[in-house]
C-alpha cells in the first residue's frame, strides 16, 4: 500500500481498527485514546468528535494540535520496519501511533509506553 493510500483513509475507519487490536489483548479503549492524546495533543473530546468526521488520517497527522516531542523516543519495528528509520515524516508519525498501540496490545506499562522518565 502507497503511502498517499494510507494518508488518504478515512480516520474514523482506521481508529477503530487499533482500539479493537488492543482490546483483544486485554487493554481499553481509555488507554487507546490515553496514547494517542499523549503523541498528537489532541484531548478526548476532540478524538471522539474525529470519529464521527470526515479527516483522513494523513490530516489527522498534520494537524495534531501539538505532537509529543518524546514521540522521538519510540523505537522498534512495526510491520518489520524500524519506525526510527522511515523517512517519510507523516508515516513516522503514523507508524509511532501504530507502534503505541502495539505495546498496549504487548501488555507493556502505560509509564512506559508514555516514556516517562
Amino acid at each position: 500500500m502507497t503511502n498517499e493510500k494510507v494518508f488518504s483513509m478515512s480516520f474514523a475507519k482506521v481508529y477503530p481498527m487499533l482500539i479493537a487490536k488492543a482490546e483483544r489483548k486485554g487493554r481499553t479503549r481509555d488507554e487507546v485514546l490515553a496514547v494517542t492524546a499523549w503523541l498528537t495533543g489532541y484531548t478526548d473530546k476532540q478524538l471522539e468528535e474525529l470519529l464521527v468526521s470526515e479527516m483522513t488520517y494523513g490530516d489527522f497527522f498534520r494537524q495534531a494540535p501539538a505532537l509529543n516531542p518524546a514521540r522521538k523516543q519510540i523505537k522498534g519495528s512495526v510491520c518489520g520496519v524500524k519506525v526510527e528509520t522511515i523517512e517519510d515524516p507523516l508515516m513516522q508519525e503514523i507508524r509511532y501511533l501504530d507502534k503505541l498501540v502495539d505495546e498496549l496490545a504487548k501488555g507493556k506499562p502505560m509509564e512506559k509506553i508514555l516514556r516517562h522518565p
